[in-house]
């Protein structure tokens, strides 16, 4: 729970904290490396049924063309996440300029083609923004790709009227699996009607990914949901606890379409490389599952290596002080670019084979 919990944590400090400084630096993502230029659109969702609001990015192919950057995140999120994201990577708050972080897709910009689909989640209590640089590059590559945050568990979520919806999160890491599940049904039986990209979007090819409990989630949607044809896990536990004894129903009962699963040395209980050989949940999953199945293991990464915090740390850190016993727990000793250039590598690979 600890590696699960702690920037979310950190996160909702920020409620209760005062004005930033000003900052001072900002950064770039890693360029995109597939053919496509990239749009993105933030759209609002309402599950009547469920009296629950979500918030999603759709990233997607679209015509080169010149127009204003989507901003990495809203606005009104910058202050939240600098008070608390910077303090959990180990970064002085107030150095960042969080809202002057652009992305490399035009805001809003027409799609262009028909694609599959690829479904985000991210980490428990985390945010979809820190999937940014994935689903960029995916959507280079001839995808259109939905990140979703959860809402309630979620550090915070900001809706386009201005409200700001915070952490209401338990502990209970069940009834969270439940409730993300029913959001990316729910995400996936929206998406036809989104006015000018419903239509753009082959519900006949859909993948799921994820990072950490979104890979978890991902995979779980994979064995309810047979629309998905194919899941990746980033460094998930495909369990509810760090150990693997309490075993989600992917983690269980394997899955049955293909899955890729990416490991590090973050977040085990003994420091070990999480893989099929190492973890006892992936060792399930692995047993159980007749599907076509990959195991890629990055031992010198960590948990955090799977999210844009593996590129924007390091580059921060050439213009602003970071805790190098923080850095070394997130991200660990891989080099930044070896490691993107993988995990491209790796996803796309997947998707390719089993999706496009």
């Amino acid at each position: 729970m600890r590696f699960r919990t702690v920037l979310a944590a950190a996160l909702l400090l920020t409620a209760l904290g005062g004005t930033p400084a000003a900052a001072e630096t900002t950064f770039e993502l890693p360029a995109p490396t597939g053919p496509h230029a990239i749009g993105e659109r933030d759209v609002h969702l309402v599950d009547q049924a469920r009296n629950r609001e979500l918030m999603i990015s759709v990233w997607y192919p679209t015509q080169p063309g010149a127009g204003p950057k989507a901003r990495y995140l809203p606005a009104a999120a910058a202050p939240y996440f600098d008070q608390g994201a910077a303090p959990a990577l180990g970064l002085p708050t107030g150095k960042v300029d969080w809202a002057a972080v652009k992305t490399h897709a035009r805001a809003n910009a027409p799609v262009r083609g028909r694609w599959p689909v690829v479904v985000y989640s991210p980490g428990w209590a985390s945010l979809r923004a820190l999937g940014s640089a994935t689903a960029e590059d995916l959507a280079s590559r001839g995808y259109i790709v939905v990140t979703i945050d959860h809402t309630g568990e979620a550090p915070f979520v900001v809706f386009p009227d201005g409200r700001v919806v915070f952490s209401q999160q338990s502990k209970d890491l069940v009834a969270g699996m439940r409730t993300r599940v029913a959001d990316v049904r729910f995400t996936l039986d929206q998406l036809p009607g989104i006015p000018g990209l419903g239509q753009s979007m082959d519900l006949s090819r859909v993948g799921a990914i994820g990072h950490s409990f979104g890979g978890d989630t991902a995979a779980e949607v994979s064995t309810v949901d047979s629309r998905v044809d194919a899941a990746a896990d980033l460094d998930g536990w495909l369990a509810y606890d760090v150990d693997g004894k309490q075993l989600t129903r992917a983690g269980a009962d394997g899955v049955p379409r293909p899955v890729l699963l990416m490991g590090s040395s973050g977040s085990t209980s003994d420091g070990q490389a999480r893989s099929h050989r190492t973890a006892p949940a992936w060792k399930s999953l692995w047993e159980h599952t007749s599907a076509p199945k990959q195991d890629l293991t990055l031992a010198t990464a960590m948990h955090y290596s799977y999210t844009d915090v593996q590129w924007f740390l390091p580059k921060l850190a050439r213009q602003v002080p970071v805790d190098p016993k923080v850095r070394q727990t997130r991200i660990g000793t891989i080099d930044p670019r070896a490691s993107i250039a993988v995990q491209r590598s790796a996803i796309a690979g997947f998707f390719g084979r089993y999706v496009s």
